[in-house]
């Protein structure tokens, strides 16, 4: 069996030659690049690397350490070197130095945490600075008191409660099996230190108008202060080049000091993200890739006090943005005396009829059909931790020179940095929110897969949402996925609900996303308990055959088969576990491939005539049981044919041309 990548496998040697010289060799720093490439700065100190670590059973700190992990790998994986299972009644504890020059502080320093699972609390030399709640969103902590150049213990205290709370938390199960996974805990995302003065970008809401031609971004600062936007022709990685455009104002704060709204508000919950044991009122998020201050913070606050403005780059000449042509303008944004890089794209996403009388999906304006595939975005010996950044540019490439042009990214926020190697490599991207409520009721969430079903989702305690704190989380972790990921053009579809996981009351969801960001499409129930909302029809079909069906595209809403497949075929020597899940077992590379093939030159491309408009086939990569990946979880065999791959889905592209007239 196999459970280790490339990638995997050089840290493990440079971790292993490490321990073998200790004073000769550095330790590893995983995943070094800067971690947040939408909002970029000059001042980065990366944190990865080996930390201190204890597993107990108690609340007061460990007197003995455990041994040494590998940040920022979750304690579950083999490239943490700790390979055990953080139990909902364990406590789960990190230490490391903090040890900040005197020259790196330039008015405030933040400290960052890319993700940590579940519920946690920070500390410096024992004194408590913050507490944060939710295993999937990146959060800050200010620590400019200890920016003295003295050498400072920094502690953090962890618990995970997987999946016997109303917590989000995506496919992980402590009874992992089928489709739910291995559990991971902690820190699974970068920790880092950035600097910024005190009056600062505090974030970017960039905008494109395409048939405009202008771009639109709203900056937000930490206080009213002069800002400039630059528009550079591309981007590039160091910011460099002539603008094209300049824009000035001057950023203004709310009226009487009040905070600056960063969505379009929160249908129920306010700023609430109550009922965890370690959990208290969150700050605020912020558009365009930046965190949120963690609760506690004594400097983070609530947004009072920030400014902002909006501003209009009209574009010579657009160059629109799309998979065949990934064009990304660089942006450059002073403000006071902070200055931060990042990037724009013009396009559009749009619903429409097409010339075949059914609703297809504009990208630019012309019908384009989204030929997808299911990420889950596991690693066999790292879990929901790419090993390196190559990493997560290989599977978006591979599955690029296979012909797709969408990936649907599935329970699961990625690092910053996948989304840029999505909109840098041209891959549109549907974005699932992560999941949670109580234990799942298998005849709401299995039974729809065999027979058809719809429930209405307001019935909160059939799908494990009787928890009004769980609900009201959910509202306050969904305004700041799209506050997050909003910049990133490849992101064209917005997914909060699937196959009833978690699902209540869609139809509101659907709406309030809409009006925090009204320039993405929204596929509000993936799967089954459709509630007539949003922009897609969004059938799960794999018990019976692809065919159109009367009702498709009778309500306006486009048909997507977002989820479809699943084939599953055991490699041997590339398994990750000795059991196969799959929805239809094969003997061979060669059977798979002609099934494959006859599934879609049969059922799918026919279906294009009916009114499909785009797919979602399962999945791009084994995981664990499911052998069902087109190819293996360590990446190095295709095992679906990869000439047969693009020839078909040449052939969907050809039929939806045809019947759309595009």
């Amino acid at each position: 069996m196999s459970r280790v990548t490339s990638w995997g496998r050089d840290l493990q040697s440079q971790l292993a030659a490490h321990r073998a010289d200790p004073a000769g060799t550095p330790a590893p720093v995983p995943l070094p690049e800067y971690p947040r490439p939408q909002l970029a700065r000059g001042s980065h100190v990366n944190l990865n690397g080996l930390w201190d670590y204890a597993i107990t059973d108690s609340a007061e700190p460990p007197r003995r350490w455990d041994g040494e992990i590998l940040v920022p790998f979750p304690p579950e994986s083999a490239l943490s070197g700790v390979e055990r299972t953080v139990r909902p009644s364990d406590h789960l504890w990190y230490r490391r130095t903090l040890q900040i020059p005197r020259n790196f502080n330039v008015g405030r320093v933040w400290l960052h945490f890319g993700a940590v699972d579940q519920l946690c609390e920070i500390r410096v030399d024992g004194r408590l600075l913050a507490r944060h709640q939710g295993g999937f969103l990146p959060f800050r902590v200010d620590v400019t008191g200890f920016a003295d150049g003295a050498p400072h213990d920094l502690t953090l205290h962890v618990r995970d409660l997987t999946d016997t709370s109303w917590l989000s938390r995506g496919k992980q199960a402590l009874k992992p099996g089928g489709i739910w996974y291995t559990p991971h805990s902690g820190i699974w995302q970068t920790v880092w230190l950035e600097s910024v003065p005190e009056t600062a970008v505090e974030g970017l809401v960039v905008t494109p108008d395409l048939a405009a031609g202008v771009l639109e971004v709203e900056v937000t600062t930490t206080a009213p202060t002069t800002v400039q936007v630059h528009l550079l022709p591309s981007w590039s990685p160091e910011g460099s080049g002539e603008a094209v455009v300049t824009a000035s104002g001057v950023s203004v704060a709310g009226p009487r000091g009040e905070p600056v709204p960063t969505t379009a508000g929160h249908p129920t919950a306010g700023e609430a993200g109550a009922g965890g044991p370690v959990a208290g009122p969150s700050g605020r998020g912020v558009a365009g890739g930046n965190a949120r201050a963690a609760s506690s913070d004594p400097v983070a606050g609530d947004g009072s006090g920030w400014a902002r403005t909006t501003l209009r780059l009209p574009i010579p000449d657009v160059r629109p943005w799309s998979p065949e042509d990934p064009h990304l303008y660089g942006l450059r944004v002073h403000a006071g005396a902070d200055q931060v890089a990042s990037y724009a794209a013009m396009r559009s996403v749009e619903l429409a009829s097409g010339e075949h009388g059914r609703p297809v999906l504009l990208l630019n304006g012309a019908p384009y059909f989204h030929a997808g595939v299911l990420d889950q975005g596991y690693w066999p010996e790292s879990l929901v931790t790419p090993p390196s950044d190559a990493s997560m540019e290989w599977d978006i490439a591979a599955m690029k020179d296979l012909g797709y042009t969408m990936l649907r990214k599935h329970i699961k926020i990625e690092p910053l940095r996948w989304y840029f190697h999505a909109d840098r490599l041209g891959m549109l991207v549907w974005q699932d929110f992560v999941n949670g409520g109580r234990r799942y009721n298998r005849a709401v969430v299995q039974v729809p897969a065999v027979m058809t079903a719809r429930i209405d989702d307001s019935s909160h305690a059939l799908f494990g949402r009787q928890d009004e704190a769980g609900r009201e989380d959910y509202w306050r972790e969904a305004a700041e996925t799209v506050a997050l990921l909003r910049n990133s053009p490849s992101i064209v579809c917005w997914v909060p609900f699937n196959e009833g996981w978690g699902q209540f009351d869609a139809v509101r969801v659907a709406e309030a996303v809409r009006g925090w960001d009204p320039s993405r499409l929204i596929d509000h129930a993936s799967g089954w308990h459709d509630q007539g909302a949003g922009d897609f029809l969004s059938p799960h079909i794999y018990f019976r055959e692809v065919r159109p069906r009367p009702e498709w595209g009778a309500d306006g809403r486009a048909v997507v088969l977002s989820e479809y497949g699943g084939y599953s075929h055991a490699i041997p020597g590339h398994e990750f576990s000795r059991r196969e899940f799959g929805y239809r077992r094969f003997g061979s590379p060669g059977e798979l491939t002609a099934a494959w093939e006859r599934l879609h030159r049969e059922q799918v491309v026919p279906a294009v005539d009916g009114g499909l408009a785009g797919f979602v086939y399962t999945q791009l990569s084994d995981v664990e049981d499911e052998m069902n990946g087109l190819v293996t979880a360590d990446r190095t065999v295709v095992k679906v044919e990869a000439e047969v791959q693009r020839a078909v889905n040449a052939a969907v592209r050809a039929e939806f041309e045809r019947v759309t007239g595009g």
